[in-house]
């Protein structure tokens, strides 16, 4: 079969006519990509800032997914996964504005790393929010971010795939997908020299294998390439069950994580001071509502070094009217204390906000000697200087509520907080 497939393959490209000549050669398709990508960080934009809307038509959406249904014959139709299907309700991304920022959150991922492992990661944290009608038809979105990573995605490709390999590949499911890419890499390093890194022209044979326009080789051993799909399914499962487990374990740490800023959230307004909430966390749900409710949208004192860095500090009270930055708070619950430390850093050295304020490290009583033991670090020789205080999880708890009663000032902060030497 291999043999016959290097033939299919040369007779294909040799086609003035093929996929391979009229799309994959196709002197548009690389503009195209700089604008799809471009477009798919708009989408992202617009959830993020709760703007996106509740319909297809008209939305960012549409436009990126327009654009990618107009890249010739093989995406024709790309754009029907996406429409908003009534009586079904699907694709659930329109109505729940959680699936909607979990769809955000796989295109920002996929647009911001550069390996294999993390697309795939950012695949099966959305298959595991069990989405109705968002299933690898999403995979055209990000075949345009990662040509050579993410195998394209339609009805033909997965008849195509079928037919060359003798899998059983299924429509709507994400493993299936994830078990065909395995399957489509290891076809196409076998037929590198004839194909490209670039996975789109491995799919426009499949596809035009699976359309008919081309006749599949014959299949010499069917059961022995049905088990090895099936062993790639197995692995995918497997490696999904694993993450599950790891998930659960983030979530947890991210409901403690959004807990305490909302405790400092409501003890800075209840001290009179106004407060700043990290952009990346104030859609998050809290209480009835979200974090960023009641909060500040801008830290008006911020200078341009080192800005965007402390627009993620988890929390900031500045004061009423003057935008001072009166107290910074980063919260470490399991993740690396190093990261909030040098925000901490570019708050007070790299910005003009930072002068005269209090720089706090939140994390569990657990971590009071990884909090140590990072301010001791040689790279943070300046911390010293600038009175980064720890303040254990505990103290909060403990002391939060008369703090906002009786306390005024930061005076409360620093008697639950501690220098650490």
């Amino acid at each position: 079969m291999h043999d016959s497939l290097a033939l299919l393959i040369d007779h294909w490209k040799a086609d003035p006519h093929s996929t391979y000549n009229s799309w994959f050669l196709w002197e548009e398709r690389l503009k195209n990509f700089r604008s799809i990508r471009r477009g798919i960080g708009e989408v992202v934009k617009d959830i993020e800032a709760g703007t996106f809307g509740n319909a297809y038509r008209g939305s960012t959406l549409e436009t990126v997914v327009g654009s990618v249904a107009e890249q010739r014959q093989i995406f024709k139709g790309a754009d029907h996964a996406f429409l908003w299907k009534p009586k079904l309700r699907i694709p659930d991304i329109y109505e729940n504005a959680d699936n909607q920022r979990a769809f955000a959150r796989l295109l920002h991922a996929c647009d911001c790393c550069d390996t294999a492992e993390a697309v795939i990661d950012a695949i099966q944290r959305i298959d595991a929010q069990q989405i109705k009608g968002l299933g690898p038809a999403v995979a055209n979105l990000l075949y345009f971010i990662h040509p050579t990573l993410v195998l394209p995605f339609n009805t033909a490709i997965v008849k195509g795939y079928n037919a060359v390999t003798g899998s059983n590949v299924k429509l709507g499911r994400w493993d299936h997908y994830l078990s065909m890419r395995e399957g489509a890499i290891r076809l196409n390093t076998q037929h590198r020299t004839r194909l490209s890194n670039d996975l789109g022209a491995l799919a426009g044979l499949l596809f035009e294998i699976g359309s008919g326009r081309y006749q599949a080789p014959p299949l010499a051993t069917d059961s022995a390439r049905l088990q090895a799909w099936e062993a790639d399914l197995a692995q995918v499962r497997a490696e999904s069950a694993a993450l599950q487990k790891q998930w659960a374990a983030e979530r947890e740490s991210d409901t403690t994580h959004t807990q305490i800023q909302g405790w400092l959230r409501d003890l800075g307004k209840a001290l009179g001071f106004e407060v700043w909430i990290a952009t990346n966390d104030r859609g998050r749900a809290y209480g009835d509502g979200q974090l960023g409710d009641g909060c500040t949208a801008e830290l008006t004192r911020a200078s341009t070094a080192g800005a965007e860095s402390v627009r993620l500090i988890d929390v900031v009270w500045l004061e009423a009217g003057s935008g001072k930055v009166c107290a910074a708070f980063e919260v470490e619950h399991s993740t690396s204390i190093y990261s909030g430390i040098v925000r901490m850093l570019d708050l007070a050295l790299g910005t003009t906000v930072g002068a005269g304020s209090t720089l706090f490290l939140v994390a569990p009583d657990s971590r009071r000697d990884d909090v140590q033991l990072q301010l001791r670090r040689p790279a943070f020789s300046r911390v010293s200087e600038l009175g980064i205080r720890y303040l254990p999880y505990s103290q909060l708890q403990q002391h939060r509520e008369a703090a906002a009663r009786f306390g005024s000032g930061l005076k409360p902060m620093l008697e639950m907080s501690q220098l650490l030497r």
